[in-house]
């Protein structure tokens, strides 16, 4: 008797064991979007892809975006997110979350800038000393770390306003509200071509890789190869190409549009830059 109860015992268990595994491979995954522009058109501009993503591997993805990139680094450093599109990940302190790099952009390279209005009489970084320079957020990379990492070195003092995203701080600069603007060059691109504004550049740093699209080591490797996959072919496919495209326009981005493959490798610069900069992490 004892042993036909332990076996019934048994059998609960594992049927039970069955029911939570097959749940969990059915759960929605997280994608974590960095707000760079307004939570309205990142939601706009990803939700098509998440929805075509999902269509071709069949893995429920949901977008999640933050109202400040602060809580979004902070979320990443928690390792909250299943696929991140953010390079928030390469700070000392997020590293242990363990996220691992599967894509980016098919586009070039992006830098950070410090920018003016094209009328403005500043004209060297030197010009910025005692003024106000916008910059998105402290957990900004090109556009914060990289920026400030060159005027302290400098020794040129600053005025740090911030703004909440990218588009945010370059709407304060097109209005006249800070003097220059720490930004990533791509979305200063999209966001002057969309909204038909002139500016020029003061400074500009090295060039670093896009944004990549990482995995958390929790996702399991088909399926994140399955994303990948759907990710990778989307350009080479006529309804994933309209989807691109729209989304595209959308922002004012330029072609060539879609995603390739990428590792941790590509982005050695980036987690070397945190190794060495002399700007404080900001948590």
């Amino acid at each position: 008797m004892r042993n036909r109860i332990a076996t019934h015992l048994l059998l609960f268990v594992l049927s039970a064991c069955s029911v939570s595994t097959a749940n969990a491979a059915d759960r929605q995954l997280s994608f974590g979007v960095v707000p760079q522009r307004s939570v309205i058109l990142t939601a706009q501009y990803w939700n098509p892809i998440l929805k075509y993503l999902e269509k071709k591997s069949g893995v429920p993805l949901v977008l999640k975006v933050e109202k400040t990139a602060p809580e979004h680094s902070r979320q990443v450093g928690l390792g909250r997110y299943d696929l991140v599109y953010t390079n928030h990940f390469f700070t000392k302190a997020n590293a242990r979350a363990g996220y691992r790099v599967v894509a980016r952009p098919a586009g070039p390279a992006i830098t950070g800038e410090i920018v003016v209005p094209e009328g403005s009489p500043i004209a060297r970084l030197e010009d910025l000393a005692g003024r106000e320079v916008g910059f998105p957020s402290p957990a900004a990379f090109v556009a914060y770390a990289v920026p400030l990492d060159v005027l302290t070195r400098k020794g040129i003092r600053v005025k740090p306003v911030f703004a909440g995203n990218q588009e945010g701080i370059m709407a304060q600069l097109k209005a006249g509200r800070v003097a220059a603007a720490g930004v990533n060059s791509q979305v200063m691109q999209s966001y002057a071509n969309r909204e038909g504004w002139r500016y020029r550049s003061v400074w500009q740093s090295p060039e670093y890789l896009n944004l990549p699209i990482a995995v958390h080591p929790r996702v399991a490797a088909g399926t994140a190869a399955a994303i990948v996959d759907a990710l990778v072919n989307m350009s080479h496919d006529p309804e994933g190409v309209q989807i691109l495209e729209k989304a595209g326009a959308l922002i004012g981005q330029q072609p060539p549009y879609g995603f390739v493959p990428a590792s941790n490798r590509e982005y050695r610069n980036q987690w070397e830059f945190f190794k060495q900069t002399v700007v404080p992490e900001s948590r």
